[in-house]
C-alpha cells in the first residue's frame, strides 16, 4: 500500500508532463482578442515625437513587443527582417521597458524592420496589452482589432503556417 500511493502520484505527474508536450504555447487566447487596441499616449523611439493610436497603420499589421535586453528578440529579428523585406505585412515595434540609447543602438546593429517604433519606457502600453514577457507579437487588423497574440519569438514557420493564413482569412472577411 505504501508503494502504490507514491507510484500513483508519480504516474499522475508524468501524464501531466506528457500531455503538456502537445499544448501549443505560442498562440495565446488573450482576453484582448477581438477587442480594439488600447489607446496610448507615448513617444516614437527615433524622434521623441508624441505617438498615439492614430499613428498606427490602417491595414493589417504586426505589433511586436521587443527590447534590447531580450536575447530571444535577437533570434526573432531575422524573421521580422524577412517579413519586412517581403512587403506583405507592416510591423510596428513597441520598445518595452528599455533605455532609449540601448534600443537605438540595438536597431543600428541588427537593422530596423519596423515602420514605426513606440517607446514604452515604463511598460504602460505593455501592461494594457497584457504583456508578461518579450518578445510578444499581436496580429492587428485594419480596424485596429487584435486578431491573435503570439508569445515568444515569431519564426518563419509561425509566419508561413499561422500568420499568413490568418491574414488571408481576415482579408476574405472584409
Amino acid at each position: 500500500m505504501k508503494i502504490k500511493i507514491p507510484l500513483i502520484i508519480f504516474i499522475f505527474f508524468i501524464s501531466i508532463l506528457f500531455f503538456g508536450l502537445f499544448i501549443e504555447t505560442k498562440l495565446i487566447q488573450s482576453p484582448l482578442i477581438g477587442k480594439k487596441l488600447p489607446n496610448y499616449e507615448l513617444v516614437e523611439l527615433n524622434t521623441g515625437y508624441k505617438s498615439d493610436i492614430r499613428m498606427l497603420p490602417r491595414e493589417t499589421f504586426l505589433l511586436n513587443i521587443w527590447a534590447s535586453w531580450c536575447l530571444e528578440c535577437i533570434r526573432e529579428h531575422n524573421t521580422l527582417t524577412i517579413i519586412n523585406e517581403d512587403k506583405k505585412l507592416k510591423i510596428v515595434g513597441v520598445n518595452y521597458k528599455d533605455k532609449r540609447e540601448d534600443a537605438l543602438g540595438w536597431l543600428s546593429i541588427y537593422g530596423n524592420p519596423y515602420i514605426y517604433n513606440i517607446y514604452d519606457y515604463t511598460g504602460e502600453l505593455g501592461l494594457d496589452l497584457g504583456v508578461y514577457g518579450v518578445p510578444e507579437t499581436f496580429l492587428v487588423d485594419k480596424n485596429r482589432v487584435i486578431r491573435a497574440k503570439y508569445i515568444g519569438a515569431i519564426t518563419n514557420d509561425i509566419y508561413q503556417q499561422e500568420i499568413i493564413p490568418m491574414i488571408e482569412k481576415i482579408n476574405e472577411d472584409d
